[in-house]
């Protein structure tokens, strides 16, 4: 079945819940179980089909459900609930009257949103240049644009429309860069503090993540503790059980701030692993790990979130838990995992998340040179971080298959 007509089947089912509590998977776990190898896994998945599945907070997420609805909007946010995600994920940064917004980057308007469509273009901080094109009608130059939140206010960002995040670097017209005449979804954005009440609606749990700043701090006499701080009181201001609440950074100061100065949030401060950009870092070495996960501990870290494939590892044709896993474990850290559904095809390697699975030669004949070859492998990938790995969550552009196994495993 092609791609775009089983979402839209599957979005059709979610849509079409008739009580508000209900979790409606759509279609997509079914394919997955279908798709496995023969083996016991397989068959104990099969056997939860018929469920009932309830929300589960191991299923997180990621900017709600990206996978078929803009990300970070309303819609998107209550396609994650309905999908039985427990956590969803608003991503926060801030607009140039420092109100804090829910974007992956404070810099991803003039991909994710209709700006370049609207008034607003204007103020983006590169306006669209089209792309240049020579008299053979190739590609001189891709188009461009950078348009931030930091850009607007508040009050202009409310009248955007979140789209599906693309753009066409070949693009000689506004329409055709952001990709408007394929259709789609379209969506509601939301500030920090409207995401909050809308999850509090939903009785989820909430997983805010402070994304780092493209403009210079202090920016308006607002410097980074304070917009740390900022972003944990809209909590406090909204009565919000610390319990029910994992704020997250990349920025390891960011973290720390929370755990001295609001430690009641802090003791759930998610640690953001994305070290491995450092070209001196191998996930398999723990002499290149600064800090290492005994000193994160110490500092008052108690949960460390690495991309999937930081946490595994292929070993005699199985898959198995990574150097990394096994010290964070050892250590003592919860662990949470990074993204699921979001790579490529797994028939073909299943790209940057699985790169220590996928082996250096993907190949068509085979699939791919590693231990994964099939979509139905994902469920392989989910088995290990849950009994082996033991993470106690992890984020899904589409968490419906994460709630899918989370329930046939009784994880909560």
């Amino acid at each position: 079945m092609p791609r775009p007509l089983l979402y839209s089947i599957a979005m059709a089912l979610l849509a079409s819940a008739a009580a508000a509590d209900t979790v409606q998977l759509g279609l997509r776990p079914y394919l997955l179980v279908k798709d496995m190898d023969n083996t016991p896994l397989k068959h104990t998945l099969e056997s939860c089909a018929s469920g009932p599945f309830q929300t589960s907070d191991f299923s997180i997420g990621h900017r709600g459900v990206p996978l078929g609805y803009p990300e970070h909007t309303e819609e998107s946010y209550r396609a994650a609930a309905r999908m039985g995600a427990g956590i969803v994920e608003c991503d926060v940064t801030f607009t140039s009257d420092k109100a804090l917004v829910c974007r992956h980057s404070q810099c991803d308007l003039h991909t994710t949103t209709n700006i370049l469509a609207t008034e607003m273009a204007r103020s983006c901080r590169q306006p669209f240049q089209p792309a240049v094109l020579n008299t053979a009608g190739e590609v001189v130059s891709p188009a461009t644009a950078t348009c931030c939140t930091s850009d607007i206010t508040v009050a202009e960002f409310k009248t955007l429309q979140g789209k599906q995040d693309g753009f066409n670097p070949n693009a000689v017209t506004v329409a055709d860069y952001l990709q408007l005449n394929a259709g789609g979804n379209t969506g509601t954005l939301l500030t920090h503090r409207e995401s909050i009440a809308l999850f509090q609606q939903l009785n989820v749990k909430m997983t805010p993540e402070l994304k780092s700043p493209e403009v210079a701090m202090p920016f308006k006499g607002m410097g980074q503790t304070d917009y740390a701080r900022k972003m944990i009181d809209h909590y406090k201001e909204a009565g919000v059980a610390p319990s029910r609440v994992w704020p997250q950074s990349f920025n390891l100061d960011d973290v720390l701030y929370w755990i001295e100065h609001e430690p009641d949030f802090g003791r759930q401060a998610v640690y953001l692993d994305d070290r491995d950009s450092d070209s001196r870092f191998n996930h398999r070495d723990p002499d290149t790990w600064n800090p290492n996960m005994e000193q994160l501990v110490a500092s008052g870290v108690n949960i460390i979130a690495p991309p999937i494939w930081m946490l595994l590892e292929a070993e005699g044709g199985q898959i198995v838990p990574s150097t990394y896993a096994k010290a964070a474990q050892a250590a003592g850290l919860d662990i949470i995992a990074w993204t699921l559904e979001r790579s490529g095809s797994l028939r073909e390697g299943g790209g940057w998340y699985y790169q220590t699975l996928n082996g250096d030669k993907p190949n068509q004949a085979t699939g791919n040179g590693g231990v994964i070859n099939r979509e139905g492998d994902v469920m392989r990938v989910m088995d290990v971080l849950a009994r082996e790995v033991n993470v106690t969550g992890i984020f899904s552009d589409w968490p419906a298959t994460v709630t899918y196994y989370a329930n046939c495993m009784s994880l909560e």
